[in-house]
Parts: structure tokens; sequence; C-alpha cells
């Protein structure tokens, strides 16, 4: 088996996860709702998202690893992995170009004290940490994700945008519904609202030159399974 992406900051990455054996990964409401608001606790401190999708046993996600971001401890002088234990505060933060002793939320002082965050291990910890819930909810054992995460580089407008939209029109492309704006669980509908968001909803539309152009390529037929088989899904 080839290396996987290593997932490095300022690059775009499309990543993905199967349940094991098929297995599934989302079976109500609230399973859907407490995995989103574990990814905004594990992995938006480290990536900015440009779209995403969850499906009953996989998910996608479009993301853009962030620069130039340290953790900051409550107490910096745990030498401990602060994303892993639930007992320690920690928050990434951004480190200026040029620290001094004085200078913005970390100065030279505090830099050699902390640590900078390894993004795969915050996309461990998300998957760990559902796992763990539920397993619990449904008193099951083992493993629920495929390991390791499968993540693709993407490095250029055109690929970007062809997998965004691979992302928004897979509910469709697995029978889910007949248009991605039907699907509750994709950041389709958030990118064609007006809500206060996370997503980097300014960003993606500005891709498409407008809203417009936005929805009119989601209406448009993507070769679905061509994706797949490139993906190796």
């Amino acid at each position: 088996m080839q290396p996987f992406e290593p997932l490095e900051p300022g690059n775009y990455y499309h990543i993905y996860n199967h349940g094991v054996g098929g297995r599934d990964l989302f079976r109500k409401t609230d399973n859907y709702e407490y995995f989103l608001a574990l990814y905004d606790k594990y992995i938006l401190p480290i990536a900015g998202t440009y779209a995403w999708v969850l499906m009953k046993n996989h998910f996608h996600v479009l993301v853009r690893i962030k620069e130039n971001v340290v953790y900051k401890y409550s107490n910096a002088d745990k030498s401990v992995d602060a994303v892993r234990f639930e007992e320690v505060k920690w928050q990434t933060v951004e480190i200026p170009p040029n620290p001094t002793a004085s200078e913005g939320p970390v100065g030279v002082n505090e830099v050699n004290r902390i640590k900078i965050p390894k993004p795969h291990l915050h996309f461990s910890h998300l998957f760990n940490a559902y796992s763990r819930y539920f397993n619990k909810r449904y008193e099951t054992r083992g493993a629920l994700f495929e390991r390791p995460f499968r993540r693709k580089l993407i490095d250029n407008e055109e690929y970007l945008k062809r997998v965004l939209i691979y992302i928004h029109n897979n509910p469709v492309h697995h029978g889910f519904c007949d248009h991605p704006v039907e699907y509750p669980w994709s950041s389709y509908l958030t990118c064609v609202s007006i809500k206060p968001t996370r997503l980097y909803r300014d960003a993606v539309i500005g891709w498409f030159g407008s809203e417009a152009n936005f929805k009119q390529v989601h209406n448009k037929k993507l070769a679905m399974d061509e994706i797949d088989n490139w993906l190796g899904l």
C-alpha cells in the first residue's frame, strides 16, 4: 500500500472515511449532530472547512490546513498531547512570523513552551472520540472507522470545484434524494443560506463566481462512478 498524503499547512485536502466493513456510522439524528460537534472541537482549530457530507456509513470533507497555528495551554508546563486529554484546556492561536516577547497572543517567551499541531492526530482523535460515544450508545465493541483515513491533496482550482460538487452530490449518487438541497447532512444548504456559519462559504461561492452559478453547476450530471473508482471507494 502506498503511503498516504501528509497533511501539510496551507494545502487543500479531500478527506474521507468509511465504517469498517460497511458498518453504519450514523443511525439517528443525534449521531450526526454529535459527530459535527466533535468535528468543531477537533478539526476547526487546525483546518478551514469548505464542504462536507455525512452519509450513513461514510463521510467526505474538503478542508484547508491552517498555517502558523500553535497550541496554547492553560498550563503550558504540561508536556502532554493537549488534544487527547480532556483535563488540559487548549486552543490553537496564530503565531506571528517573527514573534517578540510582547507581540500578539503568543510571544517569543511562550513559543518554545508550546507545540505545533499535527493535523492527522486531530482527525484520529475525532474518530476515536466518536467511536467511544457510538459504542457506548449502542452497546457495541470494536473499531468503527477504517484506518488509516483516506486523504487526497487538491492542487488546482478545477479539481477543487469538482471535489466540492462531488461531495454535495453524494446523497444523490447513493439514492437518498434527487437534489443536494433535499439532504440535511451536507454543507450544500449552508452554502445557499445567509445564516452565520464557520464554513468558508464566501470563498466557496467565489470559486463559482456567484450563488446562481454555484446552484447551476450542482444541477449538472457528474460522473460520480468514475470519481468513486478513482478514489478507491
